[in-house]
């Protein structure tokens, strides 16, 4: 007995052919909702909180009271361009860049 050995022919795909634009576009979709999704979940979140802190921070205005990012609360005494003088207790005054504010409570 022989070894008899049958083409088979592949039977039509319902999709886009292999080498159109369509079939492309769907090829790359789920790293495009990959992306997307990241997008959404992690980039996006942050630059708008981003925005908040930068807002708050063009907001400083004199006798506001901030907690820097050492962990220091204080009481701006003074504003020139991006240098604060605060205020930390009757005799001590310290200048620190207006970066390094970390929360601002404004003067009620």
């Amino acid at each position: 007995m022989a070894d008899v050995l049958y083409a088979q022919t592949a039977a039509p795909s319902a999709g886009p052919a292999a080498g159109t634009p369509m079939a492309m576009i769907i090829n790359y979709l789920p790293i495009i909702a990959v992306v997307g999704l990241f997008y959404f979940l992690m980039i996006r979140p942050q630059s708008t909180e981003r925005k908040k802190k930068e807002e708050q921070l063009r907001g400083i205005e004199r006798g506001d009271k901030v907690l820097t990012r050492g962990g220091h609360y204080g009481i701006v005494h003074d504003i020139k361009d991006h240098v604060l003088t605060v205020k930390l207790n009757e005799n001590t005054k310290v200048e620190m860049h207006r970066d390094y504010v970390d929360s601002v409570e404004k003067n009620k």
